[in-house]
């Protein structure tokens, strides 16, 4: 996949929309019942990167990005302000955020994740992109050092131990993570007028999968 290693600047993001979305086939049946399926495994993030702009600055340096990036044609990392750590956004990462995984004996990589839990239920979502020098690390109650016990590849978001962690114990994560979109349109119209009336430029975003 093209996929450029840089962020949207985050003074832009913060500003923007966006949220998951997922996707899923609804049939109702001739009793007024509902069969309901999904084709889609893991929800997927959109976005509008316009709402961020407040000035015109704003929107010459989102240009500068967009061609950069040649429109859709590359993808990058955002951060998503709404969710872009493993723990409560008002808390501190911890090395024991997230289970990401249990030993036995033999495997020495895995792959980050974020669990999202409610009634009972949960959804895990791999993570992709974890961003340099955040992502802290433990087995089970011992966290490990970076370089000595462990290396992150954070283009894939894998974890990769220099000895395999012992059977049945618990591989922890802690993290800042971006997530890998692209522009979902080939072009951006501004106007300098309409801008200072208060209108926004729409620049759509969506997550692609790597």
């Amino acid at each position: 996949m093209d996929f450029h290693e840089v962020r949207f600047p985050p003074a832009l993001s913060l500003g923007s929309v966006g949220g998951p979305q997922r996707r899923t086939n609804v049939v109702t049946l001739a009793n007024g019942f509902e069969e309901r399926n999904t084709p889609w495994a893991h929800s997927r993030r959109v976005y509008d990167a316009g709402i961020g702009m407040r000035s015109l600055d704003d929107v010459q340096e989102a240009i500068a990005f967009f061609e950069a990036r040649f429109g859709q044609m590359f993808a990058f990392r955002w951060k998503d302000w709404s969710d872009y750590k493993s723990c409560k956004a008002s808390a501190t990462i911890s090395f024991s955020d997230q289970v990401v995984g249990v030993g036995d004996g033999i495997r020495t990589a895995f792959q980050i994740t974020k669990t999202y839990a409610s009634g009972g239920h949960s959804y895990v979502r791999p993570i992709k992109k974890p961003v340099a020098s955040t992502v802290l690390i433990g087995i089970e109650q011992d966290i490990q050092t970076e370089t000595v016990n462990y290396e992150v590849d954070v283009t894939n978001g894998v974890v990769h131990f220099t000895h395999p962690p012992d059977p049945d114990t618990r591989i922890f994560a802690g993290y800042e993570f971006d997530v890998p979109v692209r522009f979902n349109s080939d072009r951006i119209l501004t106007s300098v007028a309409s801008f200072q009336a208060g209108q926004v430029p729409d620049v759509p975003i969506i997550e692609v999968r790597v």
